[in-house]
């Protein structure tokens, strides 16, 4: 029975995964098929087989990027569903409270990352410190607003009864019996979003505040690489970002999938 659930769930993976590396293939095959027959410089277009080359060679300095730029990314993305967790439980303790801190989480939002980070560059100093603010800011607003939205949407039959029985709507039994978890499928859809989004952040505080030797993350490595006109790196970086994005968003969907699964729609359908 165990065998026939594991190849039940090795077929399902096998499946999902078909479309998009099989479209990951045709798009390896139209760029070595392009490069073949423009036969552009190295340095303006390189080879699947130039790209594959630079990163065996340089892989020492895409193994620290990686993890600096993991490092970051984490940090960053755990900070953000703490405090946005933590902001949307106070936003929803009142509607006034809200209306007078909630566009303030917009502006923050609205920022531009590149505008801020030099900002973090005069209070802590470039390095690491300053790279995961950078993540941080960039991933809080959807965790924030998911999680408020999230609380807010609580089912009011359910909150009625609970006022029918003597409970005040925010008191502590409210939130942990009704609030909170109506609102975890609304929390990790904003954690979703933030997983590909610390990436993003880490890898721009790299560029716009990051610095080399050991805290270099593959931010700084694309910056290096483009300077001097190595474009094979460049795409070597660019493909380890990725893949860290890609990973960190599956990974954040399978924790969701697996604690939703027994009782949100969401994640029954995602089991069919």
């Amino acid at each position: 029975m165990v065998r026939i659930e594991v190849l039940r769930r090795a077929k399902l993976i096998a499946v999902a995964a078909a479309p998009p590396v099989l479209v990951f293939a045709a798009l390896l095959l139209i760029w070595w098929a392009a490069v073949e027959v423009i036969q552009p410089k190295p340095y303006i277009f390189p080879s699947p087989g130039r790209v594959l080359e630079s990163a065996r060679d340089q892989a020492d300095r895409l193994w620290l990027g990686f993890r600096n730029t993991l490092y970051a990314s984490v940090v960053g993305f755990v900070a953000s569903v703490v405090v946005g967790v933590l902001g949307a439980l106070l936003l929803s303790l009142s509607k006034t409270i809200e209306q007078a801190f909630f566009p303030w989480a917009v502006l923050l939002q609205t920022v531009p990352a590149v505008a801020i980070a030099p900002l973090f560059v005069v209070w802590f100093g470039p390095g690491r410190t300053s790279v995961t603010l950078v993540a941080f800011t960039i991933t809080l607003f959807p965790i924030l607003a998911n999680s408020l939205a999230g609380m807010r949407s609580a089912d009011a039959a359910l909150v009625d009864l609970i006022r029918l029985r003597g409970r005040r709507p925010n008191s502590l039994f409210t939130f942990t019996k009704i609030r909170i978890p109506n609102s975890l499928p609304y929390l990790f859809t904003g954690m979703r979003i933030s997983s590909g989004l610390a990436v993003i952040g880490a890898i721009v505080g790299e560029i716009v505040v990051g610095r080399g030797g050991p805290e270099a993350g593959l931010g700084y490595w694309i910056t290096f690489g483009s300077t001097q006109l190595r474009t094979d790196f460049v795409f070597a970086a660019i493909v380890v970002s990725s893949a860290l994005g890609i990973t960190f968003f599956l990974t954040i969907t399978t924790i969701s999938n697996r604690l939703l699964r027994n009782w949100h729609d969401s994640a029954l359908m995602a089991e069919i």
